[in-house]
Parts: C-alpha cells; structure tokens; sequence
C-alpha cells in the first residue's frame, strides 16, 4: 500500500500538491515505502502521550521519517512536544542555571531533570547559533520600516572574561592549564526614543539589542550591525557610540562606525582622573578631595580643555607614581577628543555606557556562577539562544521550516 500525505495544522490528509524539493515538502506529497503506523511516546507539560503516527521511507531521499513529526520540527530522536520543549527552552534563558530552570519548570508543568534541559537548550541553541549564521549571510531588512526616523541611534560596547575548561581540565598530572579565561565581548544598539525614566529617576530602555560573542571584535561588530540595521541605525539621523578606554573598543569603533561621534563613557574618565589624583596629592583627605572636585566639575560641565591642558602640562616624576602620572597623560591624550560631555548632555543624550555595563552584569550573573566553567560550544549554544529570545529571532527559531 502506498499513500501521500499533507500535514497541515497537525492534520494528515490525502492530497497531492506542486511542490519544492525540500524534505520537509517531499514529507508531504511524495508517496511513502514501506509506511506503516507506529506508536510514538513524547513528553509534554501534561505527563507521557502516545501518539499513532505514519511512519516510511521517502522514496527520492530513501529516508525514513514520520512527516507529522518532521512537520512539527521534531528530529528523529526528540521526545518532548514542540510548545513544551518552547516553554523550558524560554525558561533556561530566563533563570539563573540549568537547575534553577528545572525547579521553575516543575511548577508549572511535569518534572523535568536539569540534565534534559541541558540537552535540549544546547540542541536548540546550535539550531539558533546556525540561524544567526545564516542571517548574517544577507542583508538585514528593518524590523518596524513604519517608524518614522529615529533622532539618535545608540551604540556601546564592553568586554568581560568567563572562565572556560582549559586543555587539563579533569586531569590529575598535566602541564597544561585547567582553567582559561577568555573575554566575552559584548554590544549595545538602541533608539534614543526608546530610552525612558522611571518615577524614581531610574533609566529603562524599553527595546534593546544585545549581541555578544567570544574571540575577534571585528565579528562582534559584524553581528551588532546587522541588528543594528535592522533596528532602525540606517535611517537615524545621527550615530552616537560610546565605550571606555580599550584600543580594541575604538578600533572597532574606527572599523565599523567611523560616522558615529564618539565619547568615553563619563565613569572611565572620571576613574582615570582620581588615579591621577592620587598619584599627585596622594590618598590623604581632604587635599585630595579639595584637588578633585573642581576638575571633576570642569571635566563634566564644558570645561574640559582646562583639565586636558593641566594634565598635558604636568611634569615627569620619578617612581610609581611618575609612571601613573604617566600613564593617565597618555590616557586623556589619547581620548581628548571624545570628553565632550556637557554638549552632549544638552542634547539630551547620554554620557555613560550604563546600559552596556548592565548588560555585561547580567550576562555574568548567568555565564559566571560560582563553579561554572564552560566549553566553547556550550557557553556558544546558550548564549545563541539567549540572544534569539532578546532579540526577536524566537519564533523564527521554533518555525519548523
């Protein structure tokens, strides 16, 4: 006996359509070998289901598959449903660990053991790593084209380190390091329209991108662009980029968005200023306080070539603290032309890269818990997948085709 099937909406029926030639398709309207009803068991939020289903070989592929569950994008191996293995995956992204996620689960839903959702967050986090991929490949359409043009779009980037399994990790006697510490890099692109304060004068954002990637700056600039573009950067009348003082920072900042006014974020300057302070007044109160604050308001309120100019004018000295003096000379000489901070204020716009920074946070309060230590396509899987969630990728990525 043979039959063709058409899975819609969970349905079978028998009917026979035009088509392409990709698998899923061929599930649908191409006759089936040997097909045959079976018997197949899938968890749920609901407890064990069993399910009778068509089961063959594909004629043209000479695969054998079940075209209801290949419909729903089941691999041939998974037994969890669909919507629930949507409901923990949306769950992993959102807690603080894998067990975390098993307890909230179990809430709501049948118990789940963290070693399952470990499984199923990192097969469905390389389904999303390998989206992304293939996003990059095209050009980004815009996400909302019926929004008028922004006034400023917004970009900042950081970096912080996680720890991974290194090449003796698990080995009693070995030369090579356990643990290895890489930095993830992380990027910012939001609105300026978007940003909002609430009644106690605390900033939101209500609608950010947020991209980070381990390894080369140059790939996380590729990857925060084409989020970027595709959030609206293209038509924004004006770019505004901030970050602290790391050369790869600005670098990438020279590489990707050389149009975009650049400022140091006001916390790393002013950081930057009291070492230098110290190193000049020393740590004692109150002479140091008496030797800040004013540069401190001069830098902050449009007098910042007075402060540029003192500290270019200061002489060597000898010691540590010469080589601090030093050091923050080369410092503020270096970023002299991104400290203009009172015009920028007076747009309106911000001085701080603090919603970076509170991104870098909370990407550490999941990825360095205390004894986490990662590999490299474990800490890539979830993180990919956190990043579908973020970033509005996610019904993309439970799509079945």
């Amino acid at each position: 006996m043979k039959w063709w099937l058409r899975v819609a909406n969970g349905a079978a029926s028998g009917c026979r359509s035009a088509c392409n030639n990709s698998p899923i398709n061929r599930a649908r309207f191409f006759p089936l070998a040997q097909a045959k009803r079976r018997e197949v068991s899938l968890r749920s939020e609901l407890g064990n289901i069993k399910l009778a289903v068509k089961y063959g070989q594909d004629r043209q592929t000479r695969q054998w598959l079940c075209p209801l569950l290949r419909q729903w994008g089941m691999g041939p191996h998974q037994k969890i449903t669909p919507a629930w293995a949507e409901k923990l995956c949306f769950t992993v992204t959102a807690t603080g660990s894998y067990e975390e996620a098993a307890q909230v689960a179990s809430k709501w839903g049948e118990a789940v053991d963290d070693s399952i959702l470990h499984a199923l967050a990192q097969r469905v986090g390389q389904r999303a790593q390998e989206q992304t991929e293939q996003r990059l490949e095209k050009p980004p359409a815009e996400r909302q084209p019926e929004r008028p043009a922004s006034r400023l779009a917004v970009l900042m980037v950081d970096g912080w380190m996680a720890r991974f399994r290194g090449e003796g990790w698990g080995k009693k006697r070995t030369q090579k390091t356990r643990v290895d510490w890489h930095e993830m890099k992380t990027g910012v692109f939001y609105l300026q329209e978007q940003s909002a304060r609430k009644e106690a004068g605390r900033g939101l954002i209500q609608d950010k991108v947020i991209v980070h990637c381990q390894g080369d700056a140059m790939e996380l600039g590729r990857r925060l662009n084409w989020e970027a573009l595709r959030g609206g950067l293209g038509r924004a009348r004006q770019s505004l980029f901030l970050g602290d003082g790391a050369p790869w920072i600005w670098n990438l900042k020279r590489d990707r968005w050389n149009h975009a006014l650049g400022l140091l974020d006001f916390y790393h300057g002013s950081q930057h200023l009291w070492n230098l302070g110290r190193s000049i007044q020393g740590e004692k109160q109150p002479a140091l306080t008496q030797w800040m604050e004013p540069r401190l308001h001069q830098l902050r309120h449009g007098e910042e070539e007075k402060v540029l100019d003192e500290i270019a004018a200061l002489k060597s000295r000898h010691g540590t603290a010469g080589e601090v003096i030093q050091r923050e000379k080369n410092y503020f000489a270096g970023h002299a032309r991104r400290m203009n901070y009172q015009s920028i204020a007076r747009r309106g716009w911000p001085i701080g890269s603090g919603a970076v920074e509170s991104a870098c946070r909370q990407k550490q309060c999941r990825f360095k818990r205390p004894g986490q230590f990662w590999t490299q396509a474990g800490l890539s899987h979830l993180a990919a997948l956190d990043q579908a969630r973020r970033n509005h990728h996610w019904e993309q990525l439970w799509s079945p085709n």
